[in-house]
């Protein structure tokens, strides 16, 4: 029987590429998506063509409670219930320091960190009572050394996801392993947009392969974290940037 994966944010970007992935290796998919219907629908469209896979596209906001409920009993009622959980919906509001706000940075921790620990709580029983589960979180090297004023409640709200990640891996022992993978410079369009040419030279200069990642590159870690051949890795943060150093 086909392992269920609800992966957050999936529409575009490296979620889209999770679920490619996860569909090409014979994972039934859902693909959580909030305003990016029509990428969305290429996606459903695109993986249960290319693949003989389920996969259903959900609207939710995942910082609205009833609609995360809303969402898995859909789950449920077509799948029976998530198998494993991809948090990897994510916001980064960055701005000059003095135009911050409360709103911007509670925003960022609601969907960067508070949703994450809200669909992990969720999704536990089911995995509990099926005594497997997996929780993968997608984390940012900006959460462990890599630090920048403009966008600093993006990267408190993944030093926060890595160390919700290593509570959640205790709490839910010893049948769900959870783990977090710390992306680095990934070359998406969202990545890449709002910068200008120096710095990004700048800070391809700190990285030793001298390239950008890929979002396939992250989608191939997701789909090792969570088969057979990686259960002994749990209460982990694994970093995929290229070797970068300094911030």
């Amino acid at each position: 029987m086909k392992k269920v994966v609800l992966v957050t944010g999936s529409a575009k970007g490296i979620g889209a590429a999770i679920i490619r992935e996860l569909a090409k290796n014979n994972y039934d998919c859902i693909i959580n998506y909030n305003t990016s219907l029509e990428e969305a629908k290429s996606l459903k469209e695109e993986v249960e063509t290319l693949y003989n896979i389920k996969c259903l596209m959900i609207k939710a906001d995942i910082t609205n409670e009833m609609e995360v409920d809303n969402m898995l009993k859909t789950i449920e009622e077509n799948f029976g219930g998530v198998d494993i959980l991809i948090n990897n919906a994510s916001v980064d509001l960055s701005c000059m320091f003095e135009d911050k706000t409360i709103d911007i940075f509670k925003k960022t921790l609601d969907v960067n960190l508070i949703a994450a620990y809200s669909l992990s709580k969720k999704v536990f029983n089911y995995m509990k009572k099926k005594q497997w589960g997996r929780i993968v979180n997608i984390s940012s090297t900006n959460g462990i050394n890599t630090y920048f004023p403009m966008c600093l409640e993006y990267d408190a709200s993944k030093a926060a996801l890595n160390s919700l990640t290593h509570n959640l891996a205790i709490q839910f022992a010893p049948y769900i392993t959870v783990n977090a993978i710390a992306p680095g410079f990934i070359g998406t369009e969202s990545e890449l947009k709002d910068y200008d040419e120096e710095f990004l030279n700048l800070e391809l200069g700190k990285i030793l392969l001298r390239r950008y990642g890929k979002p396939e590159e992250v989608a191939h870690l997701v789909r090792f974290l969570i088969s057979d051949e990686a259960s002994y890795i749990n209460n982990t943060i694994i970093r995929i940037d290229g070797g970068q150093y300094g911030s």
